[in-house]
C-alpha cells in the first residue's frame, strides 16, 4: 500500500489481514518503489497524490520492470486522470472514499489476474496464437511481429491474444472486459479505450495488422486474408 494518509494505512493494516493478506506500507513514492522492488508483492495499491512523486510516475516506473497488478486509489474522480493512470500501466482504479468490501473485491480480482498470467497457470490457455504477422506465445508471455519482439505488459498481451483469437470479428467492450479483466468489470469501458490506445501505438509499425474501432460497440483485429 503506497499512500501518504497515515489514518488510511492504519485502517488497511488492521482490516486486510482478516482477509488473509500481509500488508506492507509506504508513505512516499520513492519508498513505495523501493519496497516494491525489495518485497516483490502480489498486488500494489497506489495513491496518486503522493508528497514526492506523482502516483502516475510511480506506476510508470514500476511498469519498467514489473507486471505486478496495480490498483490505483485517488480522490480525483476525473476520467482524464483515470485514463492517464491506465495508460501508464495501472490495472484498476478505485475512487476515494471507498468501501473496504469493494477494495477487497478489487484485490481478489487482481490476484486472480496475476495467477492467470503466471507460467504455471496461463489465462488464455492454448500455448500460441499465430495471426498474420503476429505470434503470441502465452506460455512464455511473449509476442512478436515477424522477427521483431513486441514489448507488451501482461495485460496488453492477454488483450492482444483475445483479439487475435477473434480476428476479423468485432469484440464488444463488455466481451473484452469480461474476458480480460473479469466479470466485475462490465462497465469500465475506459480501461478498454486506454489499453487499445497503447496497443495501437505498439502495433503502429507492424504491417499487416491493425486494430479497428466499431464506434460505440467495440474493436476488432484485422489482418489481410
Amino acid at each position: 500500500m503506497i499512500d501518504d494518509d497515515p489514518a488510511l494505512l492504519r485502517a488497511l493494516r488492521l482490516a486486510l489481514p482478516h482477509g488473509g493478506y500481509e500488508v506492507l506500507t509506504a508513505r512516499t513514492g520513492t519508498q513505495g518503489l523501493q519496497e516494491t522492488a525489495l518485497s516483490d508483492p502480489d498486488v500494489v495499491v497506489l495513491d496518486l497524490g503522493l508528497p514526492d512523486l506523482d502516483g502516475i510516475t510511480v506506476c510508470h516506473r514500476i511498469r519498467e520492470w514489473s507486471d505486478v497488478p496495480i490498483i490505483v486509489l485517488s480522490a480525483a474522480d476525473d476520467e482524464a486522470r483515470k485514463v492517464a493512470a491506465l495508460d501508464e500501466g495501472a490495472d484498476d482504479y478505485v475512487t476515494k472514499p471507498f468501501g473496504m468490501a469493494e477494495l477487497e473485491a478489487r484485490i481478489r480480482a487482481a490476484l486472480r489476474h496475476g495467477k492467470r498470467n503466471g507460467p504455471e497457470n496461463d489465462g488464455l490457455a492454448g500455448g500460441e496464437v499465430l495471426v498474420g504477422p503476429l505470434r503470441i506465445d502465452l506460455v512464455h508471455r511473449q509476442a512478436s511481429a515477424g522477427e521483431s519482439p513486441l514489448r507488451l505488459t501482461a495485460r496488453e498481451l492477454e488483450l492482444l491474444a483475445y483479439l487475435a483469437r477473434h480476428v476479423g470479428k468485432v469484440c464488444t467492450h463488455q466481451m473484452i472486459l469480461e474476458a480480460v479483466w473479469g466479470h466485475a468489470y462490465g462497465r469500465e469501458t475506459q480501461y478498454v479505450h486506454a489499453y487499445m490506445h497503447r496497443l495501437r501505438e505498439k502495433l503502429a509499425g507492424v504491417e499487416g495488422a491493425r486494430i479497428e474501432t466499431a464506434p460505440g460497440i467495440g474493436y476488432s483485429l484485422e489482418v489481410p486474408s
